[in-house]
């Protein structure tokens, strides 16, 4: 028995090394048939319905989609009634519900897989996001060219799915999807009172809502617009907050008396240095610079309030908090 039992150790012992190899051979094979199957790091990640009143890349790239598609519209970033007209054909064409509204269905009808060698209004819709969302620098020339290639194997390597070049439905919907920085420039400043210093990113209709009403309320000459906390790149829970995890929650400061609200001290509409009447034009612009698309503004100054202009929340007498909308969302707080 002793002899029997030494003699199926050494057996064991030496068979070892090809259960390790198999192992090893399986797992790699595992990897390879893989490869194709893209990894979803973002699994939020959705089509970004875009209707009439929103403006922005989401909005521009649909207006190249739309010219590579036989519908001229003018490139111009903003869902006015010509690009309304323009959606409407298309879904009749394709024989979609006709509504003018630029949901999952209308978006995958839109985007056709491109690559390299390709050419034409896809390829500027492509070009156009991958700048705005991941600054890759390239020529909005509808070629698609090496560069081009580049930067979306780099993008598809930073949303986590399949890395090949190509771009078909899954790179569509991360990149229409991913969130875009806010470029405050000369009309706005960034705040981070919560600490949160990356915390300035949005949807690509929100963030360019937010641009054009900060230009707009520039030429009242009551100084720069305050832009405090958004949200994160990808979304997700901010220290600080109990909402901003969508990419369409914006906080701003009320205007003081000297337009020095992106240099002085935080002030509250009680304080003696609030402006009310130029915080009333800001509350005006955000409005006007998103028909249809602002859900609620979050502001405490009661005179604002009884004109309709903004609604009471708690903790909200120092910021005001700007929440936009889509035509349809998933999140019933956030559908227009």
């Amino acid at each position: 028995m002793k002899k029997t039992k030494n003699t199926k150790k050494t057996k064991k012992r030496k068979n070892r090394p090809l259960f390790r190899l198999a192992a090893l051979v399986a797992t790699v094979a595992a990897l390879l048939l893989g490869l194709g199957s893209p990894a979803y790091a973002y699994p939020q990640a959705a089509f970004p319905t875009q209707s009439s009143g929103n403006r922005g890349t989401d909005v521009l790239a649909l207006q190249h989609l739309l010219t590579a598609q036989g519908i001229s519209v003018s490139p111009d970033g903003v869902f006015g009634p010509a690009t309304n007209t323009a959606v409407r054909q298309f879904q009749s064409a394709k024989g979609l519900g006709v509504d003018g509204i630029v949901g999952p269905q209308t978006w995958g009808a839109l985007t056709p897989t491109i690559r390299q060698g390709d050419t034409g209004g896809a390829v500027r819709a492509l070009q156009a996001a991958l700048n705005a969302k991941r600054g890759a620098g390239l020529a909005v020339s509808g070629t698609f060219d090496a560069a081009t290639t580049a930067a979306v194997r780099t993008f598809q390597g930073h949303a986590g799915i399949g890395v090949d070049g190509i771009v078909g439905p899954v790179t569509w919907k991360n990149l229409l999807w991913h969130y875009e920085n806010t470029s405050f420039g000369s009309t706005m400043c960034g705040q981070s009172p919560d600490g949160n210093a990356n915390a300035h990113w949005g949807t690509s209709a929100a963030v360019a809502q937010l641009e054009a009403a900060a230009a707009s309320f520039a030429g009242t000459g009551n100084g720069k617009l305050p832009v405090g906390d958004s949200g994160f790149e990808h979304g997700g829970d901010i220290p600080g907050h109990a909402s901003h995890e969508l990419g369409l929650d914006f906080d701003v400061w009320p205007i003081r008396t000297d337009s020095a609200q992106c240099t002085a001290g935080r002030i509250t509409w009680q304080s003696a240095a609030y402006d009310r009447a130029a915080t009333r034009d800001l509350v005006k612009a955000i409005r006007a610079s998103a028909p249809g698309h602002i859900k609620l503004i979050f502001f405490n100054d009661p005179q604002l309030i009884s004109e309709g202009l903004v609604t009471q929340y708690a903790n909200h007498d120092n910021h005001l908090h700007v929440r936009y909308c889509e035509a349809v969302h998933g999140n019933a707080l956030y559908d227009c």
